[in-house]
């Protein structure tokens, strides 16, 4: 819901959106598998209901895109895959494992991106600048692999980071004026493009967070990123795996597309870069329909739907921590 006085109301088995009194839309629960409110206006007690009896996750933002809630329904899942969760978070030696997996893959994606675009872009790009980049994200790797501490793999995976973050605006082919970047900056973003990648970045966070959920585990007790209240941090764990490939990539094809335009972006008095109505329209948009295009899990050897990566991820996870799989198998972009 993007509509500053829309209304999220249900009728029988389907959710409506009213604005002014005025019916705006209408979609049977069965379709749905999230639904984000943007805003202050409210859902009744009965849609609420009706999502929470199937399944469908209500997250609520701020108009301009500010994560405040995730309302589920019953958590599912046994208490022994969660207590062994729980014993391997408190645990050094599988929290190192584990976050090793997420970070490993995280920044073989971010090599893959980079890889794309000269592959696909080498006429456009100043590509040995590129090509360094790329060799210094295999030392990366290299160096992940081989940390003995989380301390010394969040410096591997800082490093990496700002190697990638620094080519980012070369793979923006058009309006690059408009979407300069000069670096990742979370709180507040800064330009367009760090604006773009916040929505994004919130939006899999939930996503990957529902996946968990779904599958039994506690999405808030991590093994890279650590406890604190409030916050998802078995969600942000394994989010590193998709964020290149599912967010970053989205925000570049939206751009070189023309689908977003610096129009779709407004500077408030503060310099805070926040995308309009629209621009948020657009993004949503892309954002299901790439969730829908289909991809041969590289573990599963078997075609899913983008969307369901997350709880591909989580299922593995789960299985791992069940004594399944002997490890847990990372996504890696191929």
């Amino acid at each position: 819901m993007t509509l500053p006085d829309a209304y999220l109301g249900a009728k029988g088995d389907t959710l409506t959106v009213r604005s002014h009194g005025v019916k705006e839309l209408q979609v049977p629960i069965l379709n749905l598998e999230s639904v984000v409110v943007f805003g202050y206006q409210g859902v009744s007690p009965e849609a609420m209901h009706l999502c929470i009896e199937n399944d469908v996750a209500l997250i609520f933002l701020t108009p301009n895109g500010q994560f405040k809630a995730r309302v589920t329904g019953e958590t599912k899942g046994n208490v022994h895959l969660r207590k062994t969760q729980y014993r391997w978070s408190d645990d050094p030696t599988h929290s190192l494992r584990l976050a090793k997996r997420f970070l490993y893959a995280k920044i073989y994606n971010a090599r893959a991106s980079v890889q794309r675009t000269v592959r696909d872009h080498s006429e456009r790009i100043d590509q040995s600048k590129l090509v360094s980049i790329i060799e210094e994200l295999n030392s990366q790797i290299s160096g992940a692999k081989a940390s003995a501490s989380l301390d010394e793999l969040r410096g591997v995976e800082g490093l990496a980071a700002r190697h990638y973050f620094s080519v980012l605006s070369d793979q923006v082919l058009t309006n690059k004026d408009a979407f300069a970047f000069s670096g990742r900056v979370k709180r507040p973003p800064a330009d367009r493009l760090n604006s773009l990648l916040s929505f994004l970045y919130t939006l899999l966070a939930s996503d990957v967070a529902h996946a968990l959920e779904s599958v039994g585990l506690d999405a808030q007790v991590g093994f890279l990123h650590r406890d604190r209240s409030g916050r998802n941090s078995l969600a942000l764990d394994m989010m590193e795996e998709f964020r290149v490939y599912l967010a970053d990539r989205t925000a570049l094809s939206l751009i070189n597309r023309r689908q977003l335009l610096p129009g779709d972006f407004t500077r408030k008095e503060t310099g805070v870069w926040l995308l309009t109505d629209s621009g948020r329209k657009t993004v949503l948009t892309e954002w299901q329909q790439r969730k829908r295009e289909l991809i041969r899990h590289p573990f599963l050897d078997e075609k899913i739907p983008i969307g369901l990566l997350p709880y591909a991820q989580a299922m593995l996870l789960a299985r791992h921590m069940r004594g399944d799989l002997d490890d847990y198998p990372p996504f890696f972009w191929k």
